[in-house]
């Protein structure tokens, strides 16, 4: 698999961040673990947050969703395995983008609580305070909600389960946005609350990797 040409970063409150795309004897392990987010949906477009609502994409997320599976195939990526969320919209963005995706409910999204279908902007007004999810958490509502370390908590069962077949190629993980960030500090072995200094875009993709025997982040958001 091939994401461009190699360079390193530097390090990210304490971790090591990785670019490359160089063939894989540049990375210790040959293989990679490639989030994929679902394409746009209404309320993610209108910057709604959309845990376990069962949204649909829109007209444009399922072009985005078409053009993340060329993107996939121009680098080469021929994934050993794909895990997909059970939610319509990162299930429809995995056979749009030519995946054929075994379900996996731990990688759904955030349940958010009483802050399903609500803005960040929202929030703030009724809170009074700078909230963000990944510090300050949810309340329950029509849902329990999740703290932040059951998410990470979900993460790590599944990077148990893809663990086995990374020693053989590449994995895809097509799931949500917020998931996918606190995913990625799960696989760095660091705090999930970092996963505040990461955004991913709908459709996009993030590679995780190793340099050496340290995980790190590949590409990320491309």
């Amino acid at each position: 698999m091939s994401f461009g040409v190699a360079l390193l970063v530097g390090v990210v409150n304490g971790v090591l961040v990785v670019n490359t795309g160089l063939p894989s004897f540049l990375v210790t392990l040959a293989t990679f673990l490639v989030l994929l987010r679902h394409g746009e949906t209404e309320w993610s477009r209108d910057g709604l947050h959309t845990g376990l609502t069962d949204l649909p994409l829109t007209d444009h997320g399922r072009a985005q969703a078409a053009e993340a599976g060329e993107r996939l195939r121009a680098h080469g990526v021929e994934p050993a395995l794909v895990l997909c969320s059970d939610l319509r919209r990162a299930a429809d963005t995995a056979k749009l983008a030519g995946l054929r995706a075994q379900t996996d409910v731990d990688l759904r999204e955030w349940d958010y609580g009483g802050y399903e279908g609500r803005s960040t902007a929202e929030i703030r007004e009724e809170t009074g305070t700078a909230w963000d999810v990944f510090r300050d958490g949810v309340v329950p509502g029509p849902t329990p909600g999740e703290t932040v370390e059951e998410v990470a908590a979900r993460a790590s069962r599944v990077l148990r389960r893809v663990t086995p077949t990374l020693a053989d190629g590449d994995v895809v993980l097509v799931g949500h946005g917020h998931t996918s960030r606190v995913l990625a500090t799960v696989w760095l072995r660091t705090t999930p609350r970092l996963a505040a200094g990461l955004t991913l875009d709908a459709a996009h993709l993030a590679v995780l990797g190793h340099h050496r025997e340290d995980p790190c982040i590949i590409s990320w958001n491309c």
